[in-house]
């Protein structure tokens, strides 16, 4: 029967894989969830820093004289 989810084969260096194993057992639960998890913490890391950048640009080219005041917006 295939898998449920795509997989992917990851090689660590010694050090990694054994702190890996080390929040594994913190846990109580499998390497592959606690990679799982910490590949989605990291993409929601790197999100919210392009995020950041955006808002960041955003801001210094803000011009208040064409900016919406919020009763514009919001009536």
């Amino acid at each position: 029967m295939p898998a449920r989810n795509p997989r992917v084969n990851v090689v660590l260096e010694k050090p990694l894989f054994d702190a890996v194993g080390h929040l594994a057992e913190e846990e109580g639960v499998s390497l592959s969830t606690v990679v799982r998890d910490l590949v989605k913490e990291a993409i929601e890391i790197r999100e919210d820093v392009n995020l950041g950048r955006v808002a960041e640009t955003r801001a210094r080219t803000l011009r208040r004289s064409r900016a919406l005041s919020h009763k514009d917006v919001w009536g």
